[in-house]
């Protein structure tokens, strides 16, 4: 396929036009699956729902970044492709991707021009999946009309999926793109995130995976509606954990404690919330009350975060100490109960209900239980 090569900085791609015929069996549609140890059947799409049916049979895997296909979007954009006359209906490139090393034959002695020969494998699509799939069910209803449309592509090689992820998150960061959930799940692929930023990402990841988490399977990480009951997004801890972990970086840094720091984290998390389970068991997990809803689980975090400045060592027996401390909170349970919990908490928005919720909760704290251990 003709191509030109071009060079920024260290990087090198290409740019091509693509018949769509071609570049339709040259790419591979696929989407990003959290696997959380149950199978959810989906609903069947209707027999006469052909993007459904397309859909449902994308394959979907955890390695992915790109997220689910949207119905609605691929139907909009067939649409437009069957409507638009005088405009382009693919004006902006779609780009590609490819681990392999592509061979590139000049057209002349140092001219970036020239022949770029396909991987083996199809290529992966970074950005223009709903376009691509959109131009799929055009191509198979007006294969005529589809013949005369080429799609500009720009194609890097050789380079690993993180790469990809990488450009992925770089072209989808505003908030209207895609959501704070799926954009925490790959900051740990990403090079320019910060530290802090990865590390309270790698945090998240253990409290959704790792078997003695009470958060395990919890933490809704698609970002929009689930069809399982999740307790908080995966964005909104994100930010709790983060402020913790930003407030905590100068003494991580000082102290070279990168590798063990997510542990250490994890391991107060951990030991809080299954003492707050203990002590608000009537209430844990139960849709009369606003335990484990996000708001309250916000304000946890928070408290974890002050109690580990005051009582984190030693971490031996902590799980005990700080199920005595927070002991007085069995008698408030009422407090939390779904009907009367907003006039119980009454505040201007959410973030100011997280901050009161806190507030109370650390005041009715009882550290006398538990004299504080220096570090």
């Amino acid at each position: 396929m003709n191509a030109i090569q071009i060079r920024q900085k260290d990087a090198l791609f290409y740019v091509a036009s693509y018949p769509a015929e071609y570049l339709l069996a040259k790419v591979q549609f696929i989407s990003r699956f959290y696997g959380d140890g149950q199978n959810i059947q989906p609903e069947p799409p209707a027999a006469d729902d052909d993007v459904a049916r397309f859909i449902a049979g994308v394959e979907k895997t955890d390695k992915a970044f790109q997220r689910a296909l949207s119905k609605i979007k691929v139907k909009a954009i067939r649409n437009f492709y069957e409507t638009a006359v005088a405009q382009p209906p693919i004006p902006g490139t779609v780009l590609l991707f490819t681990p392999e090393q592509l061979r590139f034959d000049p057209a002349s002695a140092g001219s970036n021009m020239g022949d770029l020969h396909d991987p083996a494998e199809n290529f992966l699509v970074i950005d223009g999946q709903h376009r691509l799939a959109a131009l799929k069910f055009y191509d198979q209803n007006h294969p005529d009309e589809a013949k005369s449309i080429s799609v500009p592509c720009v194609i890097f090689d050789g380079r690993s999926e993180d790469f990809a992820a990488e450009m992925f998150v770089i072209i989808n960061s505003t908030a209207t793109r895609i959501s704070k959930s799926h954009l925490v799940d790959l900051y740990e692929r990403t090079s320019w995130t910060s530290p802090d930023r990865k590390m309270a990402a790698q945090i998240v990841g253990m409290l959704y995976s790792r078997e003695d988490s009470p958060l395990r399977f919890r933490i809704n990480r698609l970002g929009g509606r689930s069809r399982k009951d999740k307790w908080i997004l995966q964005g909104e801890l994100f930010n709790e954990i983060h402020h913790w972990v930003k407030r905590k970086w100068p003494v991580i840094e000082r102290e070279g404690r990168h590798k063990e720091a997510p542990e250490l984290f994890y391991g107060a998390l951990c030991d809080f919330l299954k003492a707050a389970s203990l002590v608000l068991e009537a209430g844990w997990n139960n849709g009369k009350f606003m335990i484990t809803k996000p708001v309250t689980l916000k304000a946890l975090v928070r408290v974890a975060s002050d109690l580990c400045d005051k009582d984190g060592t030693p971490i031996e027996g902590r799980l005990v100490r700080w199920t005595q401390q927070i002991s007085p909170w069995a008698g408030r349970l009422g407090d939390f109960q779904s009907d009367v919990f907003n006039d119980r908490f009454p505040a201007k928005g959410q973030m100011e209900r997280v901050g009161k919720i806190h507030k109370e909760l650390w005041a009715a704290l009882d550290l006398r239980k538990a004299p504080a251990v220096a570090a």
